[in-house]
């Protein structure tokens, strides 16, 4: 029989004027793609564009550990880390810094993560995280536990709760009568998101006494009550293990719904999966740093600018750069003008622009 030619969805290719390419009997044998993925990319660079990512997030952790209000020796901050002895220094770094970078890191690739499957699911560029009420309900259960005086971790219940429950609002709605399109989906979350917007500043307007700059904080982005980050983690491994076997679906998914009912995909499954997915992510890192914007929105352009579309590549690339870019940024917020902390997201919009426009520019297509 003759063999067809798949690109790297999995979708026929055409190469001359259009026909599938056939294999003749007698012909030369087609050169060997070892070494290579399935788009003719050396793997070695993709290994190596991984490995890039991985290290300046390991730089960007262990920066974390040694700056702030009080610098602290990398000796300590090895003892920290059980790998020599230290005195208190390395118990500050151990009790305070630690959690906090692992908290930042988790939560800058749960954010970067859930912004590259809200633009697969939406087929939007500017889709993020946040565009579907998500973060808008956490904020309504969060600000209200701070308004009633609760303690940091009713705070965190109550922002989980509100973000599930502006998600399973979200979908009931778009969904109707048992048929969703990412428009319909888009347009529910907006005007959910408009309705939590509305709750939030009546809150801020109601609430007179200090507790407003805590809200403010958390509105922002605050990594500083981040102490549990396993539960951020552990969530980040699960969603990367459930999606990744689906990437090579995702790539059909992006070219369109009749493309991929063509390929025999189970379409409707596919997104629910996505938007799920997506949700819990963004439920988890708003619920551990606040609302922190633009890691979700920029950061898989970056990635999608520098490596291409592939979404076996960009779905691990963008966690792990949204790792990176969250704790250089929180630990840029600690540092700038210590002892004062800023708050983290007015930090992601001023490292992530200007990386932003240097690639726009660089890839102005």
């Amino acid at each position: 029989m003759p063999s067809r030619d798949l690109d790297c969805c999995g979708a026929p290719s055409t190469h001359g004027k259009g026909r599938l390419v056939a294999s003749v009997p007698g012909a030369a044998p087609a050169p060997s793609l070892a070494g290579r993925d399935a788009l003719g990319r050396p793997l070695t660079r993709c290994l190596r564009v991984l490995g890039g990512l991985s290290l300046a997030g390991a730089l960007a952790f262990a920066f974390a550990l040694h700056a702030g209000e009080v610098t602290v020796s990398w000796a300590d901050v090895a003892a920290a880390l059980g790998l020599g002895p230290g005195g208190g220094a390395a118990d500050v770094v151990r009790t305070l810094r630690l959690p906090r970078a692992l908290a930042a890191y988790a939560c800058g690739a749960l954010l970067a993560l859930a912004g590259t499957l809200m633009q697969i699911l939406l087929r939007n560029p500017l889709a993020d995280p946040y565009v579907l009420g998500i973060s808008g309900g956490a904020a309504v259960g969060a600000l209200g536990a701070i308004a009633l005086g609760a303690a940091a971790w009713v705070v965190d219940g109550a922002a989980f709760a509100g973000a599930l429950t502006a998600t399973c609002l979200v979908f009931g709605l778009a969904r109707g009568d048992g048929a969703w399109t990412p428009t319909r989906l888009l347009l529910t979350g907006v005007i959910v998101a408009a309705g939590c917007g509305a709750a939030v500043s009546f809150m801020l307007v109601m609430t007179t006494d200090i507790r407003v700059q805590s809200m403010l904080f958390w509105l922002t982005g605050d990594a500083s009550g981040a102490t549990r980050p396993w539960p951020a983690f552990l969530i980040l491994l699960a969603g990367l293990a459930l999606v990744l076997p689906y990437a090579r679906d995702f790539n059909v998914l992006a070219r369109g719904d009749l493309p991929a009912r063509a390929l025999g995909l189970r379409v409707e499954r596919l997104r629910l999966l996505i938007y799920v997915m997506a949700s819990l992510l963004t439920a988890v890192a708003v619920t551990q740093v606040g609302s922190v914007g633009f890691v979700g929105l920029v950061v898989p352009h970056l990635v999608r600018l520098a490596l291409g579309n592939d979404q076996r590549l960009l779905l691990p690339a963008a966690a792990l750069a949204g790792g990176a870019l969250l704790t250089a940024a929180d630990t840029a917020a600690r540092t700038i003008m210590a002892p004062t902390q800023l708050p983290v997201g007015v930090l992601t919009a001023l490292i992530g622009v200007p990386l932003f426009l240097f690639l726009l520019m660089r890839h102005p297509r």
